[in-house]
């Protein structure tokens, strides 16, 4: 069932955050991955919340 802290940060997490899941073509993830990476970030997740937050800045 894992420990206490997994299960803590778990329900910290389902009501902190809500979840997206995107689907792309085979290879492209590699792609994205490494476009991440290049332009300074650690990790998918946080390449493309910085996308959105600059798309969603443009917008307003």
């Amino acid at each position: 069932m894992g420990t206490a802290r997994t299960r803590a940060n778990r329900k910290y997490n389902e009501k902190a955050y809500d979840r997206l899941y995107v689907t792309v073509p085979k290879g492209k993830k590699a792609e994205i991955e490494s476009r991440a990476k290049e332009t300074g970030h650690d990790s998918i997740n946080s390449y493309v919340n910085n996308l959105i937050a600059k798309d969603i800045g443009r917008r307003k």
